[in-house]
């Protein structure tokens, strides 16, 4: 019993620490001003530190963005289809400009 009691006291400082030092070094906080987060997560142990992990934290910038349109002109597949529709149709006018010439220069 008296190890389960010094595992949770261990616990407990770990979170305290981890929980003091992700609020203090947010640039912003949700839910409630910095000052009463960090009351929190001293002065309740254990569900301190864990409350400002869950609601406290800002959202990453990654879980906010939203998949709206691809980052890059190559990640987008209606781009690289147009890109490949164009280069096709280049592709086939040039080679009928070469089939041209070559008749061209055939008849005399």
């Amino acid at each position: 019993m008296v190890r389960l009691f010094i595992f949770l006291a261990a616990v407990a400082l770990v979170l305290l620490i981890l929980g003091l030092i992700a609020c203090l070094a947010a640039e912003r906080v949700r839910a409630m001003p910095r000052v009463l987060w960090v009351l929190v997560v001293v002065f309740i142990p254990l569900a301190g530190p864990i409350a400002y992990f869950l609601w406290g934290r800002p959202v990453s910038p990654a879980a906010q963005r939203r998949a709206t349109r691809p980052s890059s002109p190559d990640d987008d597949p209606d781009f690289l289809r147009t890109v490949d529709n164009e280069q096709s149709r280049r592709d086939r006018e040039l080679l009928a400009q070469w089939e041209r010439e070559l008749h061209q220069d055939d008849e005399p």
